[in-house]
């Protein structure tokens, strides 16, 4: 399906009023120009308000599932060529699986290589970018030859060959990244091309249809029918209550929510596929759309996304559908907890929290072995744990079970008048995934739970170890005067990705206008942030008194939530 095409104007140098070729697999919008000799390849999408206007230099080369976003400009001067893959002269070369992104502008002689990104309103003119290479927003790359595989920041402008060559290495979260793109822009094609065909479109909406009717759309009416008693369209694969929970968490701190599916041959390769964006932030429609994935990808493995749009990083992958019907990580163990922020995308995240701010420490074990993660300790005396200086515990090389968690009870036992915290560590993104307190010298409560009687690890020095907490990093548990215990839960989720709390309150008259006052940042670890928020209150309890999370990295605001009012 192609928008407006049409072939070359006759010029002097262009008599042959050469016209476009665009394979049928393509999608081409309506509102976007094709002009002249230009050969588009299978599975390519071209966006809203992309021109490629090859009237005067010519041709061009667009390869196979390359997505080329709103705004893009290609076009070439009427001298000077580049050398394809297949050995041919063209004005534009753009290779395979690339992704040309918003306001981006190639102009021949130009080659882009297979697999490689160019970022927002990012030029490329009179130049060779290699293959694999990934460009990023607001760059100039003119008269030059990138080598393939590297990595362009944002902002520069690379003029000279010397500064070509001296460029840094793409890394692998640059790659996943890239290839996300990629993803996205694979399920927008197929978006498009079904809602153009009446077949493909009409029965989804029938389904969306009959998923509402004789409901308010909205949480409560789709908690009822993800639960299976009102709408069939999830056919047995209803959103449990913790998966509305984490949805619900995940859209509370302004992260978007995303899917990927992946065939048992696709996941034992993670090469995964995205489901259709999820762009709402509304609770009700993210439901309605996770369900769909879920219908739509029976007897595939399905996972969650929490992605950070600021950042362009995903905080939490979690696995919420199998094709062998067996539970999977949010079903059997509630609320999976945001992992601290990554710069990377597809690293893995823990699991180790719970809906109640916690599991057992078997549990949490069993889910990080299973993860793929290598599990170490570290301990600290109390003068060091007041400082954060930890030191480093045996190294555990074993990913077996039950020499994990034997290896675990001798180091309890070993430091047994000292803090000790579980490491889990991401082997192949060379990161620490999880962070819990399992054992302090005073013996009060920690982050996780004894084992329990149906484990195959039982020691009382884990059960001593590890009694009833709340949260995946020693911030305590309970509920805490004056907070209701979803509040004290997302208090320690910020904590637990190293944001800052600060508290803000205000009067009637100023809560009108929004007009908030700045009680302070609270300062200190999990139960002396939550103790600081009980002064909080009682210091204003006039007042209205709302909460803030605090990036202090990127100085910005995560989320906020009133816990007072007057």
């Amino acid at each position: 399906m192609a928008g407006y095409s049409s072939a070359a104007p006759p010029t002097p140098w262009s008599r042959g009023l050469a016209e476009p070729q665009i394979d049928g697999s393509a999608y081409v919008h309506a509102f976007s120009n094709v002009i002249g000799d230009v050969w588009i390849g299978e599975n390519v999408l071209i966006a809203p308000g992309t021109s490629i206007r090859a009237d005067e230099g010519a041709p061009f080369h667009i390869g196979s599932s390359t997505n080329i976003q709103d705004g893009v400009v290609i076009h070439g001067l009427e001298q000077g060529r580049v050398l394809g893959d297949d050995q041919k002269e063209y004005s534009v070369w753009v290779g395979r699986d690339s992704s040309l992104t918003h306001k981006a502008l190639i102009h021949g002689p130009a080659y882009v290589g297979d697999e490689c990104f160019i970022g927002f309103r990012s030029t490329v003119f009179n130049a060779r970018v290699g293959h694999g290479c990934i460009v990023m927003m607001h760059a100039l790359i003119q008269d030059v030859e990138i080598p393939p595989g590297k990595y362009v920041p944002s902002g520069a402008i690379i003029t000279s060959q010397q500064q070509a060559d001296r460029l840094p290495d793409v890394r692998q979260e640059d790659k996943d990244f890239a290839h996300h793109v990629v993803g996205i822009n694979e399920a927008l094609l197929a978006g498009y091309h079904c809602a153009r065909s009446s077949a493909c479109i009409n029965p989804i909406r029938a389904g969306l249809s009959q998923t509402f009717q004789g409901s308010t759309p909205g949480t409560h009416g789709l908690e009822e029918s993800i639960n299976g008693t009102t709408n069939t369209m999830n056919n047995g694969y209803g959103l449990s209550p913790a998966l509305i929970s984490q949805v619900r968490s995940l859209l509370a701190q302004g992260y978007r929510i995303g899917t990927e599916h992946a065939t048992p041959r696709r996941f034992k390769t993670s090469s995964w596929e995205s489901c259709a964006p999820i762009e709402s932030k509304n609770e009700g429609q993210v439901l309605s759309a996770l369900s769909g994935c879920l219908q739509e990808h029976q007897g595939e493995y399905v996972r969650l996304l929490g992605i950070d749009v600021q950042a362009r990083r995903r905080v939490l992958e979690v696995l919420i559908q199998r094709p062998d019907g067996k539970p999977t990580s949010l079903s059997t163990r509630g609320t999976v907890s945001v992992a601290a922020p990554s710069a990377s995308n597809g690293h893995r995240s823990s699991t180790a929290g719970t809906s109640n701010g916690g599991g057992s420490l078997a549990d949490q074990v069993r889910g990080l072995l299973q993860q793929g993660c290598r599990i170490t300790t570290e301990h600290a005396d109390k003068r060091r744990f007041k400082t954060s200086s930890w030191q480093v515990g045996a190294v555990i090389e074993s990913s077996n079970f039950n020499q994990v968690m034997a290896a675990l009870d001798s180091a309890m036992q070993q430091y047994s008048g000292e803090y000790v915290r579980l490491i889990a560590v991401d082997p192949l993104a060379k990161r620490r995934v999880a962070e819990v307190l399992i054992h302090r010298p005073d013996g009060k409560p920690v982050a996780t739970t004894a084992a329990s009687k149906g484990s195959t690890y039982s020691s009382n020095g884990a059960s001593n170890g590890a009694s009833n907490g709340a949260s995946s990093n020693g911030y305590g548990g309970g509920s805490v005067s004056g907070l209701s215990g979803e509040t004290a839960n997302q208090v320690r989720g910020w904590l637990g990705q190293g944001y800052r709390i600060s508290a803000e309150y205000a009067d009637k008259r100023r809560f009108k206008t929004g007009s908030w006052q700045t009680h302070g940042t609270l300062e200190g670890r999990g139960d002396q942030v939550l103790g600081s928020i009980s002064t909080v209150l009682s210091t204003h309890s006039g007042n209205y008194v709302r909460l803030v999370g605090v990036d202090p990295q990127a100085k910005r605001r995560v989320g906020q939530v009133i816990i007072q009012r007057p």
